[in-house]
Parts: structure tokens; C-alpha cells; sequence
């Protein structure tokens, strides 16, 4: 089999020409494939839907600023209670609307059953949008 010319020459120099053919029709084959599918894309149903005016509700939920210090007391809004207290004050919170957002602050050294318990209120009293507040590395 040869390639180019009819003529034998007997060098053996790689052929320097690139073939576009497979090239072509890679490109025709998805030049199709888009022609075909770009109106399916399109297709949308026309609706006159009907034109109302309301005022969105932009209530901004409470923020409960609660805390637990190094010796694991528990303090809400900056009055400290016990955690039945605690506990009432989460159920209660819970059955506002829109749902207060608790902001939960301790301290570096308090142990992690602390923290634990007082999500476990929180859950209990139906808050479920709890954030933990802490300081920004230096």
C-alpha cells in the first residue's frame, strides 16, 4: 500500500501531513446531534399566567445568644440558669415563628458532654437552626 504518489522512492520519511477526514466527521456527526436536539430544548409551553402583587415576608428570626463557660454553666441572653431552665426556655423558644436561631458560645476548656447535652435540648425543643460563635484565628 502507498501513500501519495505512484512514483517509488525508497526513503523512509514519516508522511507530514495530518488527515482530516476522521476529523470532519467527528465534527459533522455533533454538528447533527446539535440540530436535532437544540429545538427539543426549546420547546416551551405558552401560558398567560395570571399577574398578583404581595408583600414578602421579611421577618428576621430572634437570635438567642446562649453561652457555657469554663466551669459548665449555662447562660441565656446573659442570665444564668440551670439546665432545666435551659430546657424550658429551648421548648418554649421552639414554638415561636418564625424559629429563633441559637447562637452557641463556649468556652475552649469546657468539656464536650456540655455542649452535647445542650444540643440535645435544643433538638428536643424543636430548634433546629443552631450556629456555633467562635473567634478568628490571629
Amino acid at each position: 500500500m502507498a501513500f501519495g504518489s505512484f512514483e517509488r522512492k525508497t526513503s523512509s520519511q514519516p508522511m507530514a501531513e495530518i488527515n482530516m477526514v476522521p476529523l470532519i466527521d467527528v465534527v459533522l456527526v455533533l454538528l447533527v446531534i446539535f440540530i436535532v436536539t437544540a429545538p427539543l430544548l426549546t420547546n416551551v409551553v405558552k401560558l398567560d399566567l395570571p399577574k398578583a402583587t404581595a408583600n414578602a415576608d421579611l421577618q428576621k428570626p430572634e437570635k438567642i445568644e446562649f453561652a457555657i463557660d469554663a466551669q459548665g454553666a449555662l447562660h441565656w441572653g446573659g442570665e444564668r440558669l440551670t439546665r432545666e431552665e435551659a430546657q424550658e426556655k429551648f421548648a418554649e423558644a421552639g414554638r415561636k415563628r418564625p424559629q429563633p436561631e441559637v447562637y452557641l458560645r463556649a468556652d475552649a476548656t469546657v468539656p464536650y458532654r456540655y455542649v452535647m447535652e445542650t444540643l440535645a435540648d435544643a433538638s428536643k425543643g424543636g430548634l433546629s437552626k443552631i450556629a456555633f460563635v467562635s473567634e478568628p484565628a490571629r
